[in-house]
């Protein structure tokens, strides 16, 4: 990995000049509630680079992600807490800490191996917290499906968990039948309740085949955008008003895009 010690030092200078009593108006009045939602914006602009396979976009995005660090590095300095060098040192001794396979003497052949032992490392550094639940420690600003498989895989770990998928599929037509039962009666808080149950399933499912249940549901996101998208084409090229299409008409389009992949 190429070292960009020069080019760091000059990002670090323009967030010391625009932060500065000199500088913007803008960046001097941020604060880290203010900044919370340009943090998040800027990791999902991050993973939408990702899925494009874009290099340019996905060099273009990790610098926003990186100025987002900076900004709040910044801002910890300026409160005299800490500074961009000591989130450095922070994460470089976090990391030869919890690779002692690598670093130390210690043995991990498989990635299976390296997650438990990251797992137990992590916890001997938070035994001094008082986090008094296994469960502590998830973001709560996660999305809900990254959340709730990181839930469920803490839980697993202690044995709360069903031996066998075939027995989670049996608890998936259970849930899928009382929220049945829920919408034939017009119950509406109880169908909000029953379908959170069948997601929470499903994560299930998706975690005992190690399927990133929150990557998944953005694929197809991004399916759905791609094949709808495809029907607008489709009504432009006929002079069309989209929604002047029947729905036979805007299926048969659908089946196209998925024949040709899209």
């Amino acid at each position: 990995m190429t070292l960009p010690g020069k080019e760091f030092q000059k990002l670090a200078e323009i967030v010391d000049v625009l932060m500065s009593e000199k500088g913007c108006p803008w960046d001097r009045v941020q604060t880290r509630e203010t900044l919370k939602p340009y943090l998040v914006e800027e990791c999902y602009e991050t993973l939408e680079a990702l899925d494009e396979n874009d290099p340019e976009k996905i060099k273009d995005e990790l610098g926003d992600l990186m100025y987002q660090i900076l900004f709040h590095s910044k801002i910890s300095e300026q409160n005299d807490e800490f500074g961009i060098a000591d989130v450095v040192r922070t994460i470089s001794e976090k990391m030869v800490r919890r690779h002692p396979h690598v670093f130390d003497q210690a043995s991990a052949e498989t990635p299976d191996e390296v997650v438990d032992q990251w797992e137990k490392i992590k916890k001997t550094e938070k035994a001094s917290s008082q986090r008094d639940s296994v469960l502590s420690g998830i973001p709560v600003h996660l999305p809900a499906l990254a959340r709730s498989q990181k839930l469920q895989k803490k839980a697993a770990k202690c044995g709360f968990d069903w031996k066998k998928i075939d027995d989670v599929f049996l608890k998936l037509d259970e849930e899928v039948e009382e929220f049945k039962q829920a919408l034939r009666t017009g119950d509406e808080e109880s169908a909000s309740e029953e379908l959170g149950d069948i997601l929470f399933v499903l994560v299930n499912i998706a975690k005992f085949k190690k399927i990133d249940a929150e990557e998944s549901l953005r694929q197809t996101n991004q399916k759905f955008i791609r094949r709808f998208q495809y029907i607008e084409e489709q009504a432009s090229r006929q002079k069309r008003n989209l929604k002047d299409l029947s729905l036979d008409e805007m299926e048969a389009h659908w089946q196209d895009a998925k024949k040709i992949k899209l």
